[in-house]
Protein backbone atom coordinates (compact mmCIF):
# COMPACT_ATOMS: atom_id res chain seq x y z
CA UNK A 1 0.00 0.00 0.00
CA UNK A 2 2.52 2.26 0.59
CA UNK A 3 3.71 2.01 -3.11
CA UNK A 4 0.08 3.43 -3.93
CA UNK A 5 0.48 6.43 -6.69
CA UNK A 6 -2.07 9.37 -5.41
CA UNK A 7 -4.71 10.06 -7.99
CA UNK A 8 -5.31 13.05 -10.01
CA UNK A 9 -8.69 14.57 -9.24
CA UNK A 10 -10.14 12.93 -13.13
CA UNK A 11 -9.18 9.56 -11.85
CA UNK A 12 -10.22 9.87 -8.26
CA UNK A 13 -13.56 10.50 -9.77
CA UNK A 14 -13.68 7.45 -11.42
CA UNK A 15 -12.56 5.64 -9.17
CA UNK A 16 -15.68 7.15 -6.70
CA UNK A 17 -17.58 5.78 -9.33
CA UNK A 18 -17.08 2.37 -9.28
CA UNK A 19 -16.68 2.24 -5.57
CA UNK A 20 -19.92 3.19 -5.66
CA UNK A 21 -21.30 0.85 -8.16
CA UNK A 22 -22.19 -2.90 -8.30
CA UNK A 23 -18.88 -4.16 -10.04
CA UNK A 24 -17.89 -4.77 -12.47
CA UNK A 25 -18.81 -1.52 -14.28
CA UNK A 26 -18.92 -0.73 -17.68
CA UNK A 27 -17.38 2.64 -19.21
CA UNK A 28 -21.55 3.68 -19.96
CA UNK A 29 -22.88 3.26 -16.42
CA UNK A 30 -19.60 6.01 -15.40
CA UNK A 31 -20.22 8.01 -18.26
CA UNK A 32 -23.90 8.52 -17.32
CA UNK A 33 -22.89 8.74 -13.52
CA UNK A 34 -20.52 11.85 -14.76
CA UNK A 35 -23.15 12.98 -16.97
CA UNK A 36 -25.09 15.07 -13.77
CA UNK A 37 -21.71 17.02 -12.80
CA UNK A 38 -18.99 16.73 -14.65
CA UNK A 39 -19.24 15.04 -18.48
CA UNK A 40 -16.33 13.80 -20.51
CA UNK A 41 -16.29 12.23 -23.76
CA UNK A 42 -16.37 8.61 -23.99
CA UNK A 43 -12.65 8.66 -25.68
CA UNK A 44 -11.47 10.23 -22.15
CA UNK A 45 -13.16 8.12 -19.90
CA UNK A 46 -12.01 5.19 -21.73
CA UNK A 47 -8.35 7.10 -21.75
CA UNK A 48 -8.86 7.45 -17.74
CA UNK A 49 -9.68 3.73 -17.74
CA UNK A 50 -6.52 2.53 -19.25
CA UNK A 51 -4.58 4.77 -16.83
CA UNK A 52 -6.21 3.01 -13.52
CA UNK A 53 -5.42 -0.43 -14.76
CA UNK A 54 -1.95 0.44 -15.79
CA UNK A 55 -1.66 1.57 -12.31
CA UNK A 56 -3.36 -1.48 -10.73
CA UNK A 57 -6.15 0.39 -9.73
CA UNK A 58 -8.73 -1.38 -11.69
CA UNK A 59 -8.98 -4.82 -13.37
CA UNK A 60 -10.12 -5.47 -16.99
CA UNK A 61 -12.55 -8.13 -18.19
CA UNK A 62 -13.94 -8.42 -21.62
CA UNK A 63 -17.65 -9.00 -21.78
CA UNK A 64 -18.06 -9.68 -26.12
CA UNK A 65 -17.71 -6.08 -27.09
CA UNK A 66 -17.99 -4.15 -23.93
CA UNK A 67 -14.96 -3.61 -21.34
CA UNK A 68 -16.36 -4.24 -17.54
CA UNK A 69 -13.91 -3.06 -14.29
CA UNK A 70 -13.51 -3.84 -10.99
CA UNK A 71 -11.76 -2.22 -8.55
CA UNK A 72 -8.53 -3.83 -7.31
CA UNK A 73 -7.93 -1.30 -4.49
CA UNK A 74 -10.95 -0.74 -1.89
CA UNK A 75 -12.02 3.02 -1.43
CA UNK A 76 -11.02 2.39 2.58
CA UNK A 77 -7.47 0.94 1.49
CA UNK A 78 -6.98 4.34 -0.98
CA UNK A 79 -7.81 6.63 1.77
CA UNK A 80 -6.33 5.26 4.07
CA UNK A 81 -2.98 5.40 2.22
CA UNK A 82 -3.76 9.03 1.28
CA UNK A 83 -4.49 9.71 4.59
CA UNK A 84 -1.25 9.20 6.06
CA UNK A 85 0.58 10.62 2.99
CA UNK A 86 -1.56 14.46 3.73
CA UNK A 87 -0.34 13.66 7.59
CA UNK A 88 3.54 12.86 6.60
CA UNK A 89 3.57 15.91 3.88
CA UNK A 90 1.63 18.48 5.68
CA UNK A 91 2.33 17.82 9.72
CA UNK A 92 5.30 15.23 9.30
CA UNK A 93 3.51 12.62 10.68
CA UNK A 94 2.34 14.45 14.17
CA UNK A 95 -0.94 13.98 14.39
CA UNK A 96 -0.72 16.52 17.45
CA UNK A 97 -0.18 19.01 14.65
CA UNK A 98 -3.01 17.67 12.52
CA UNK A 99 -5.53 17.68 16.00
CA UNK A 100 -4.29 21.36 16.40
CA UNK A 101 -4.76 22.34 12.71
CA UNK A 102 -8.35 20.69 12.81
CA UNK A 103 -8.83 22.50 16.10
CA UNK A 104 -7.95 26.15 14.40
CA UNK A 105 -9.83 25.12 11.28
CA UNK A 106 -13.43 25.88 13.29
CA UNK A 107 -14.06 22.04 13.82
CA UNK A 108 -17.73 21.83 16.09
CA UNK A 109 -17.24 20.56 19.26
CA UNK A 110 -20.32 17.79 18.47
CA UNK A 111 -17.77 16.56 15.40
CA UNK A 112 -14.46 16.49 18.30
CA UNK A 113 -16.91 14.34 20.32
CA UNK A 114 -17.86 12.41 17.82
CA UNK A 115 -14.37 12.28 17.32
CA UNK A 116 -13.21 11.06 20.81
CA UNK A 117 -15.98 8.23 20.88
CA UNK A 118 -14.73 6.68 17.64
CA UNK A 119 -10.85 6.30 18.59
CA UNK A 120 -12.48 5.36 22.50
CA UNK A 121 -14.01 2.55 20.65
CA UNK A 122 -11.52 1.94 18.22
CA UNK A 123 -13.45 2.34 15.19
CA UNK A 124 -10.88 4.38 13.90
Amino acid sequence: MKNMKRLPESELEIMQIIWKEETPVSRITIEHSLQEKHPLAPTTILTLLTRLCEKGFLSLKKDGRSNLYEPLITEREYLACESRSFLDRMFGGSIAGFATALCDSGIKKEELEELKRMLEKGEL
